[in-house]
Order: C-alpha cells, then structure tokens, then sequence
C-alpha cells in the first residue's frame, strides 16, 4: 500500500468515526508513519483520532501533534478538573486509594506514584480522559511489582500463542530482574499493542521495553 492510499483510508475512517470531527484535521503520511496535525475540541476526540490510526493497516507509527482547544461547554477550572480527578479515581475500583498523586495545570493532568500493576496505572488514565476541561495526560506512575516469578517468559510466551492476535513465532521475549524485553516484527500496530499489553499482565513486570518493529 502506497503512502497515499493510506492517507486516504485515513482520512476515510476519520470521517467515519462518530467521536471525531475531520473537519479541522490534517493527515500527512511518510512511509506507514502518520502526522495528524489541526485542532480538536476534546482530550477525547485527539485519542479518539489516535487509536483510529493505529487500529488502519499498514500504519507503522502515529505523531500525534493534535491541539486541544476547549469549546465553551467544555472549559473548567483547574480546581474544578482536579476535583473530578479525585472523585474519579475514589470511584474506580481498579485505582487503589491513596497511591497515586495529582496535579493540574491549564487542563492539563500529571499523575506521579507507584502501583503494583500496569493494568492499573492504565486504568488511571482512562478514568480521567473523557472529563470535561481535560487537554492532556501525563501519567509518570511508577509500577513496582511485589510479586516475583521465575518462569515469567515462559507466562507471556503462553499468552502470546493463546492470542489470536498476536503471531507468537515473530516475537522474541527475553526477562532479567523484573523487566521484559520484545523484539522481533509484528503485522501492525495493533499487534505490537496487543503483545505490550500481554507482556504487562505477566506477574512480577515492572518494566516492558518494546522494541518490536511493525512490517505489514
């Protein structure tokens, strides 16, 4: 698929996104690498554009230097975003109390701490995303595991061949000390998200070094 193409299916399935409005957003595509560039009215919608490109095959990387310019509706205080933050996380179940701190400046959220598991500190983020007010998301959370396995490769090997979406003979998966290191090519970016994310939910990660190269 030539760079052209992609940028028009792109731009197909921006416009075929209900949660994005294309009208303000510029596609530029250099050998499978996307640059979405333009204004977006809501945090929402620039990870909704994002995870549309991602999920296109033949994308090998997205740029995502989308603005986020609040309409009216949507603009709040930085007290009154970090309130919802808190109340936000109080509510999720897989945020424990307590461990993670919080800080806001001119919409934007930073998320600082230390939890046991990254589907954790996955969740933290996507609790606070779709607040009104919201214009981004730094989450530096550390994950330090307490549980320790030795036969963690053998784990994320197993979840790899379970997947159907994920070609376990491509991926290589080497563990030292808590951290995990992939290499190896994958068919898209959702695969290399998927064989992330398998890697995360192994017992006793506190690191995953993704160094998988998407070849369609």
């Amino acid at each position: 698929m030539t760079d052209k193409d992609l940028k028009q299916q792109l731009q197909n399935a921006l416009d075929y996104d209900p949660v994005v409005d294309a009208s303000d957003i510029g596609v530029a595509v250099d050998e499978g690498v996307v640059t979405l560039r333009g204004n977006v009215a809501s945090y929402t919608e620039k990870i909704a554009a994002e995870r549309v490109a991602l999920r296109l095959y033949g994308v090998k990387a997205v740029a995502n230097d989308l603005v986020v310019r609040l309409v009216s509706d949507y603009q709040r205080t930085d007290t009154e975003i970090a309130q919802a933050v808190v109340n936000a996380l109080k509510w999720h179940t897989s945020v424990p109390d307590d461990r993670v701190s919080i800080t806001v400046k001119d919409g934007w959220i930073a998320f600082a701490g230390t939890l046991d598991w990254q589907y954790q500190k996955d969740a933290a983020a996507r609790a606070v995303r779709d607040l009104a007010g919201v214009k981004g998301v730094t989450n530096e959370i550390r994950v330090q595991a307490r549980v320790k396995t030795i036969d963690v490769r053998d784990k994320i090997e197993a979840a790899f061949k379970r997947s159907a979406e994920i070609d376990a003979r491509r991926i290589n998966v080497t563990a030292q000390d808590g951290t995990i290191i992939l290499s190896g090519n994958v068919h898209s970016w959702a695969e290399r998200q998927e064989a992330e994310r398998a890697a995360w939910a192994a017992p006793g990660v506190s690191l995953v070094e993704d160094r998988l190269t998407v070849v369609p």
